[in-house]
């Protein structure tokens, strides 16, 4: 993963951000192994769903959850799915292609 540190990406409030696979953070950034396990999954993701399509959908999904209750971001699958298995060193391993469908619906 190709990895640039600068002082414009991500946004105030966020640690990284991947943009195509190449992971932006600030200087400062402190990249654990979770973090980048995190984002790995979203490169993952990224390339089974086509690159338009993955930052559509992440795009209309938070659309669609930001008028509702709770900070919309945790709430897209796509997060949910990173964030739920971020910490698992061999997920990428044994994943299964759109493992991230899973998490659109909110389990009761």
């Amino acid at each position: 993963m190709i990895i640039i540190r600068n002082k414009y990406l991500p946004a105030r409030g966020y640690t990284a951000m991947n943009i195509m696979g190449v992971l932006f953070c600030h200087h400062d950034t402190h990249l654990t192994p979770r973090l980048i396990n995190h984002e790995r999954i979203h490169t993952a993701q990224l390339l089974e769903m086509g690159i338009v399509f993955f930052y559509i959908w992440y795009l209309v999904e938070w659309l669609v959850k930001l008028p509702t209750p709770g900070r919309a971001y945790y709430r897209i699958s796509l997060e949910r799915e990173a964030y739920l298995h971020e910490h698992e060193e061999d997920y990428l391993k044994h994943r299964k292609w759109y493992a991230w469908t899973k998490y659109l619906r909110k389990k009761s």
